[in-house]
């Protein structure tokens, strides 16, 4: 998505898509406990988390050839084990025998709240209808789509985080891979 997007490729252009995935070098590379993803040789992990960057995910992530390139970079990533990932299919397709599935939710309001603040925070204003709309659309296509649509799995632990603060997530989860 970050490439299509910069590239000006238009995201409805499946041929486009196809052979931007078959000319573009993605990898991770684990720097002191920290997944850093680069494109192209350049570290693109700080331009990902935008709202622009989320929803062409979203709607790129559609097209096979891209799951497919996708979920090899991420299955090549977590071969070795001891990973922790986060995405909206991590534990129903890209590691759906993965030993902890956890899926974090919150109410809609609490989200775009939360994300508001990342915005604010990483210095990018945004508008709260703005952020509303485009999480209202990704939720709706991304639990419509035919390939990994967002659900948890039967084997996930749903936490419900609307009221939560970070460190008691955290708890929650240590908590549950404790009792294990």
């Amino acid at each position: 998505a970050y490439k299509a997007l910069k590239d000006k490729i238009i995201l409805d252009d499946m041929d486009a898509i196809n052979s931007l995935c078959s000319n573009t070098r993605i990898y991770l590379n684990n720097i002191e406990g920290q997944i850093k993803v680069y494109v192209d040789g350049d570290d693109v992990g700080d331009k990902l988390r935008t709202e622009e960057i989320g929803l062409a995910a979203s709607k790129i992530s559609t097209f096979p050839v891209v799951r497919q390139r996708l979920l090899e970079l991420q299955r090549e990533a977590g071969a070795r084990g001891g990973i922790v990932t986060e995405g909206r299919d991590m534990g129903s397709v890209v590691f759906p025998h993965a030993d902890y599935k956890f899926f974090l939710d919150a109410d809609i309001e609490e989200r775009i709240k939360r994300r508001y603040n990342e915005l604010l925070n990483k210095g990018n204003s945004s508008e709260i209808q703005s952020i509303r709309k485009d999480m209202l659309a990704r939720d709706k296509q991304d639990s419509k789509r035919e390939i990994a649509p967002l659900k948890p799995t039967s084997s996930s632990i749903i936490i419900d985080s609307t009221k939560l603060s970070i460190p008691e997530v955290v708890e929650k989860i240590i908590r549950q891979v404790s009792n294990k």
